[in-house]
């Protein structure tokens, strides 16, 4: 009878290891379907990112005429193609930021210069494509010390041109709020009951679009609350 009992719970136990091996987790599962449908390679393989400094050739700063940026950047881009120097400048850029504007008593995004007056080439320096850039119409110079163009490190090409993750969009480069108003300047009231009243800025609220405007009531100085749209410069 001991000799039965034995063997029985012998075959219980080993019938238990079976059941335990056949029985793998949740996670294996799913993790072997997502082998299966997206290569495992696919499972740990990080984003791509590519940062603007890695492209071929150096980033150098350009001395323009103020105001002509656009016009110098596509003579620039004209020389390139004509005096075939396509492999040796890579790229152009007027950096661009996104500045929140109040005009009106309304926020609005206006794209603005990063550096009005100046631009940025990528290049391959040398005499040939030195000359290119420093001979185009509406370029004063390179930027650098003792009169050498100084290549730009890692860390300002990137505050400046976005650095692109593989599957997000980049996020444009956003300025600080540049306000309508000053904190001192005089205003006129144009409507309401203070309305052709003068005063002095003394308060700037930029979430609520709203100002404090010291004004002179009977003889005494007092701060009065008013919406951007209510005022306008003297």
């Amino acid at each position: 009878m001991e000799t039965e009992a034995t063997v029985e719970t012998e075959a219980t136990s080993d019938d238990l290891d079976v059941v335990e091996a056949e029985s793998p987790s949740e996670a294996a599962v799913v993790a072997d379907e997502l082998a299966n449908v997206l290569g495992e390679d696919d499972l740990y393989e990080a984003p791509r990112v590519e940062s603007p400094y890695d492209r071929p050739g150096r980033w150098y700063v350009v001395h323009t005429q103020s105001g002509y940026e656009k016009k110098v950047k596509h003579n620039l881009e004209a020389r390139i193609a004509s005096m075939s120097m396509d492999e040796r400048i890579h790229e152009v850029v007027i950096p661009m930021e996104d500045v929140v504007e109040f005009k009106n008593g309304k926020r609005v995004t206006v794209q603005k210069k990063v550096f009005p007056g100046y631009l940025l080439v990528r290049c391959d320096l040398d005499d040939d494509s030195w000359y290119v850039v420093r001979n185009t119409p509406g370029i004063v110079n390179f930027v650098g010390q003792g009169g050498k163009p100084s290549p730009l490190a890692r860390r300002e090409v990137e505050s400046f041109l976005p650095v692109q993750i593989e599957g997000v969009e980049p996020t444009p480069r956003r300025g600080k709020p540049r306000l309508e108003f000053e904190q001192g300047e005089s205003v006129r009231v144009k409507e309401g009951p203070f309305a052709n009243f003068e005063g002095e800025i003394i308060e700037i609220n930029e979430d609520q679009l709203k100002l404090k405007v010291l004004v002179n009531l009977f003889g005494r100085e007092t701060p009065v609350e008013l919406e951007f749209g209510q005022v306008a410069k003297v």
